[in-house]
């Protein structure tokens, strides 16, 4: 028999680590709710003509096709091998995969809002927590089936939407701890360095190559650039582009004297300065970061990208304005934005950083020890009285030595242990002790109920 194991890039979460995701995921909740998001669920499949081509030519690879079902029909063996040799060359065929997982949260919400725009009241504000599926190479804060948190405002193009998502980012990162930097570049200006360079059709390729610049450095982004059609002088513009620093206000200035005169540059540098004028406190948690691309296609406006300050880790957070996303279903004019916020990654800052508090990681706060059949039945109607208050409980499932019932108590890290023997049975009393102090003290069962310190 085969020994078992899990697929790469998945993993099994123990009750420790589902208790620190579900902090983090209830905290980040709570913002939301804050501002007027409502939650949202859609399925982990999607037609796969729902999600090819939205991604860029990077993300189409990276999603998980679904075969059909009935390939264990004999007549069609002949016709799947066929279909196969296509899937290889990256072709896709209805015959053989007609689904796929999602890839993010972004797509199926926009086909959600695109069935059920007659029925929604817009603006519309959703929330999402739901995981998304990648066929990527797996390494460290990269996995390949992970949570997403998600939330997205459309039918709207006021800017303050912008303001607010970047708010509960700095929100949401602040109750967790996390000291992090909100990065911020407009597709509109790189759309403008395209038309500038002379290659407005090389628009995606721009920002894919540039895209990888914290990866691969910027001569092997002049490489791809050179692979991708582009001449040197082109080249030369776009590196004098990514080579723009200093304070936010000295990069604005360089931008507007590099792409002001383009009518997109202009206003995406218009949009920039509106969002930066809601954040003139210092230290500020937004920056601006001209490198920034998100190569996914349907950006049109304000990008994001959160990276965690101090830690080894890819972004941790991303999003932007896609005004033109239902539009791909056959319902122009709703526009929208949204911020992603990556769990997993989260996660692990914040185990490195040892950011969860102790208090999320208890389960069990009494051990009642089985003593019994009296004393059990005694122990097992007072912990349903904790129960009622809240309080969880357990009852030790047999009778058994002191020693087993304390080592259970230890290795569940449960920090009372609640004994009830013949003696306590006669007196109406119970031995309560502090697992953690060594601390002992009897006390009548009456005031257990009403104990306050578990």
């Amino acid at each position: 028999m085969a020994k078992p194991s899990l697929p790469q890039g998945t993993r099994d979460f123990n009750a420790e680590t589902v208790r620190k995701r579900n902090y983090i995921f209830n905290t980040i909740r709570s913002v939301f709710e804050l501002y007027g998001f409502q939650p949202l669920e859609t399925p982990a499949m999607e037609n796969l003509d729902t999600l090819m081509g939205k991604y860029g030519e990077e993300g189409d690879k990276l999603i998980f096709k679904i075969l059909n079902n009935g390939l264990d029909n004999p007549s069609k063996h002949e016709s799947a091998k066929a279909e196969f040799e296509k899937i290889l060359q990256g072709k896709n065929t209805a015959n053989l995969t007609e689904r796929a997982l999602r890839y993010d949260l972004t797509i199926p919400f926009a086909r959600y809002v695109a069935m059920n725009h007659g029925q929604l009241v817009f603006p519309f504000k959703r929330y999402q927590v739901q995981p998304v599926w990648r066929a990527d190479r797996p390494q460290k804060g990269r996995y390949r089936e992970f949570y997403q948190c998600d939330a997205d405002v459309v039918g709207s193009k006021s800017l303050l939407n912008e303001v607010e998502l970047a708010i509960i980012y700095a929100t949401a990162f602040k109750k967790l701890g996390i000291d992090i930097t909100i990065k911020i570049n407009n597709r509109k200006i790189l759309a403008a360095l395209a038309e500038l360079v002379g290659g407005a059709d090389k628009l995606t390729d721009i920002t894919v190559a540039i895209d990888k610049l914290d990866k691969i450095g910027m001569d092997k982004v002049k490489g791809e650039l050179v692979e991708r059609g582009l001449s040197e002088t082109q080249i030369s513009s776009i590196e004098k582009y990514l080579l723009i620093s200093g304070s936010i206000a000295e990069k604005m200035e360089q931008i507007k004297s590099l792409l002001g005169s383009v009518e997109m540059g202009s206003k995406g540098i218009e949009e920039m300065e509106f969002l930066l004028s809601y954040f003139t406190d210092e230290p500020s948690p937004v920056s601006i970061d001209f490198t920034l691309a998100r190569g996914l296609n349907y950006y049109t406006g304000i990008i994001f990208e959160v990276k965690a300050n101090n830690v080894q880790m890819g972004s941790i957070g991303g999003g932007g304005r896609y005004d033109d996303l239902t539009d791909l279903f056959g319902v122009p004019n709703i526009p929208g934005v949204g911020v992603s916020f990556g769990v997993d990654r989260i996660y692990d800052v914040m185990e490195e950083l040892k950011l969860f508090p102790l208090e999320v990681q208890s389960g069990t706060k009494v051990l009642f020890f089985n003593l019994g059949d009296a004393e059990s039945k005694r122990a097992f109607a007072l912990m349903q009285q904790l129960r009622n208050k809240n309080i969880a409980c357990e009852l030790f499932h047999e009778q058994t030595k002191f020693d087993k019932q304390f080592k259970y108590a230890d290795k569940k890290q449960i920090p009372y242990a609640a004994i009830i023997g013949s003696k306590e049975l006669a007196e109406n009393t119970v031995v309560l002790k502090n697992l953690l102090s060594g601390e002992q003290q009897i006390l009548q069962q009456e005031e257990l109920i009403v104990f306050n310190k578990f």
